[in-house]
C-alpha cells in the first residue's frame, strides 16, 4: 500500500527532478527545440528529467485541438502552431511557464492522472499564496470564483513522447490580460481569464518560482537545482 505521505507521482527510485529557471525570455521555438532535445535524451538515459520555469515574449500558441476561428486577431502577436495538447492560448511577459519533461516510465504510465497531478500541484501553489484554486469538470486548468463568474488563472497543455512529457503549464501572475482579446482562451467564450495581480496578490517572480518548487516536490518528488538551461 503507498503511504499517503509519498509524493502522489513520485519516481518509483526516488531519483531528483532537475530544476532551472531562465533569467531571461525565451524565444518559442528555441524552448520548443530545446525541449524536443531534451525528451530524446532522457528517453535514451543520456539526461535527467527536467522541470524549465521560464518567461516568453508576447505570443499565441494553438494546440492540436485549436479551431481556426478562435483566433480573432491573428495580427496581434506571433502566432505559433505547437504540438501540445489543448486550444490556443497566449503567453508573454508576467506569466510563469513551466515546461514539465518527466519520464513517465518511472513513475506511473497514466496520462490522466498525470494531468491531475500538475493540477494538483498548481492548487497547492496557489493556495501557499492564499487563493482558493480549483479544478472544473470537462476543462482542463486551474480556475477561480470571479464575478464572471469564474476565471482561469493557470492552463495546462502537455504532450508525451513514448511516456515522457514535455510542454507543461502556465501561471498568470501580472501579464497584461487585455492580450487574451486576440484569441477565444481554450475554446471557451463565455469564462474569462485571471491572474494574481487582478486578484490582489502582489507578489514577485522569484517568489512564485519558490512556491511552484515546493509543491511540486510534494506531487512529483525531490528536486536538484541546476543553472544550466536546456539547449536545442
Amino acid at each position: 500500500m503507498t503511504s499517503l505521505a509519498a509524493p502522489l507521482f513520485g519516481r518509483l527510485d526516488g531519483a531528483s527532478v532537475e530544476w532551472t529557471v531562465a533569467s531571461h525570455p525565451i524565444a518559442y521555438p528555441y524552448a520548443v527545440a530545446a525541449m524536443e532535445a531534451r525528451v530524446e535524451a532522457i528517453l535514451s538515459g543520456e539526461a535527467a528529467e527536467l522541470v524549465w520555469l521560464l518567461e516568453h515574449p508576447a505570443l499565441y500558441t494553438a494546440g492540436v485541438s485549436a479551431k481556426p476561428d478562435d483566433l480573432i486577431d491573428a495580427d496581434r502577436f506571433p502566432v505559433f502552431r505547437s504540438g501540445r495538447g489543448g486550444q490556443f492560448t497566449y503567453h508573454g511577459p508576467g506569466q510563469r511557464v513551466a515546461y514539465v519533461m518527466l519520464d513517465l516510465r518511472a513513475r506511473r504510465r497514466d496520462a490522466r492522472a498525470f494531468v491531475l497531478a500538475l493540477e494538483a500541484r498548481l492548487i497547492e501553489a496557489l493556495a501557499r499564496l492564499g487563493l482558493t484554486a480549483e479544478t472544473r469538470a470537462g476543462r482542463v486548468g486551474v480556475w477561480v470564483s470571479t464575478p464572471k463568474p469564474e476565471a482561469k488563472i493557470a492552463a495546462i497543455g502537455v504532450k508525451l513522447r513514448r511516456w515522457v512529457s514535455f510542454h507543461g503549464v502556465s501561471l498568470n501572475i501580472s501579464p497584461d490580460l487585455s492580450h487574451y482579446e486576440g484569441i477565444v482562451p481554450c475554446g471557451i467564450r463565455d469564462l474569462g481569464v485571471t491572474s494574481l495581480e487582478t486578484l490582489g496578490i502582489a507578489t514577485a517572480p522569484g517568489v512564485v518560482d519558490e512556491i511552484l518548487a515546493g509543491a511540486f516536490t510534494s506531487v512529483f518528488g525531490p528536486i536538484s537545482r541546476s543553472d544550466c538551461a536546456p539547449a536545442p
